[in-house]
């Protein structure tokens, strides 16, 4: 039987990458993303015909049991999670404190920080069992510095980070590797930054910065950095990191951003 790689958040981008990569490393990869059916079934196929085990499940992770239901599907049709990925993005977008609705900011504490304790409440007890796993989660600059209209965003992330060390703290010594991931610059992913400017401006950043200008992060590339942490010896686990194209700054270096 073949390890099980979970992916939740198996866009275009980071997750769909980061799943062809364990794929093609032999596991078995586990999408699921909230909608287009077609997208994810497409990207199933596309590991089969290059070899690999995929199989692919629409999941809506706010709904009550939705996680939980699907670890405790995987694990008993389809095998023990070795490694998940949790790359669900909790973006409601930029607003100000005085249109920002209850509604709106609990909704990215459920994407950006509850969907995980729910992952980590249902999977880990399986994991201490077998007495490994490894947990890999996809965070952003809003986990360290927080801006302006993104309350929301910088609440969920911060406590996404902070869940992290929490749950470090209490399983490494039980042989769970957990890894916070900050992307720390503008990701090459037609599903987030394509969504967020808008095919026409994405298309033209893309020209100017991204394909072989490599000033922003390939989704590709960032699925390496992910498949080495899952394989790390536990004398020399990486708990955090952080990723940027190499033209970019450093939130701490970037004058603009301080600004």
């Amino acid at each position: 039987m073949k390890p099980v790689c979970l992916v939740i958040g198996a866009g275009a981008g980071i997750g769909g990458n980061v799943a062809r990569r364990f794929a093609r490393e032999g596991y078995h990869a586990c999408l699921c993303r909230r909608s287009d059916g077609q997208g994810l079934e497409e990207m199933v196929t596309s590991i089969r015909n290059n070899g690999g085990l995929a199989t692919g499940f629409i999941l809506n992770a706010v709904e009550p049991n939705a996680i939980e239901d699907r670890v405790t599907h995987i694990e008993s049709k389809i095998g023990p999670i070795d490694t998940v990925i949790y790359n669900l993005g909790a973006q409601i977008g930029s607003v100000p404190l005085s249109d920002l609705s209850y509604k709106q900011f609990e909704m990215g504490w459920k994407l950006g920080t509850f969907g995980l304790f729910r992952l980590a409440s249902t999977l880990f007890p399986l994991m201490e069992e077998r007495g490994k796993g490894t947990l890999l989660v996809t965070s952003a600059t809003a986990a360290v510095r927080g801006n302006s209209g993104q309350h929301s965003h910088a609440a969920a992330m911060g406590g996404r980070r902070m869940l992290c060390q929490t749950l470090n703290a209490e399983f490494s010594s039980k042989g769970i590797h957990v890894a916070h991931i900050l992307i720390d610059g503008a990701v090459d992913a037609p599903d987030t930054l394509g969504k967020m400017l808008g095919p026409e401006e994405f298309q033209k950043l893309r020209q100017t910065q991204g394909l072989e200008h490599d000033g922003l992060l390939l989704p590709e590339k960032i699925s390496d950095t992910y498949f080495h942490l899952a394989q790390q010896h536990r004398s020399a686990w990486t708990h955090e990191l952080d990723l940027r194209a190499y033209s970019d700054m450093a939130w701490w270096n970037n004058k603009t951003m301080l600004d």
